[in-house]
């Protein structure tokens, strides 16, 4: 634990102690705000999954959730009914690279996605950009403002070990090939 502007601790008349209590006090009161926003069913940018264990803190640098070189393995973890998006917790699903790096408006892997978005969403989901300045430019295919209606049910792997995964929505049906990483929403 140290000042984060040189001399800070001792500006503000604190010794190392106060600050170790001070900062003990936050982390507390922080837990407490958490533990009441979530276990009350809702939300807060700061407390969207981004992924990690059902408890994890979320990140306002996301990412997305499932990964080209990790695509067979990220998509049977979150197509599992135990994954925490579809009951637990409000997911955040960043675009390609993510983490609030690259160019929002280029997004090279919008097809992909979007179909790992549509096969890996709960109840409660958000498909966009980490925080990447108000200045830039932001992209928004129009497949975005898509209604691919209800799913009517999980995501589930065509035959196991093949890699190749699909969900039916009422009005499409998503897959993504992990084996070809192509994402497809194809209209009913």
């Amino acid at each position: 634990m140290g000042d984060n502007t040189k001399n800070e601790t001792e500006d503000m008349g604190l010794t190392p102690a106060d600050l170790a209590q001070l900062t003990a006090s936050y982390t507390a009161n922080m837990l407490a705000v958490r533990k009441s926003v979530l276990g009350g069913g809702r939300f807060s940018w700061q407390y969207l999954w981004t992924g990690g264990a059902a408890d994890a803190k979320g990140s306002t640098c996301p990412g997305p959730l499932v990964r080209n070189a990790t695509c067979a393995a990220d998509l049977r973890a979150l197509c599992a009914a135990s994954s925490p998006q579809w009951a637990q917790r409000a997911m955040m699903y960043a675009f390609s690279p993510g983490y609030c790096g690259g160019d929002p408006s280029v997004l090279a892997d919008f097809e992909q996605d979007l179909a790992g978005f549509l096969l890996t969403r709960g109840p409660y989901a958000w498909l966009g950009h980490g925080w990447n300045a108000c200045s830039r430019n932001y992209r928004y295919p129009a497949a975005l403002a898509g209604d691919y209606g209800e799913p009517s049910g999980l995501c589930a792997e065509t035959a196991p070990g093949s890699g190749v995964f699909t969900r039916e929505y009422s009005k499409a049906t998503v897959q993504l090939d992990c084996g070809t990483w192509t994402g497809s929403v194809v209209p009913k």
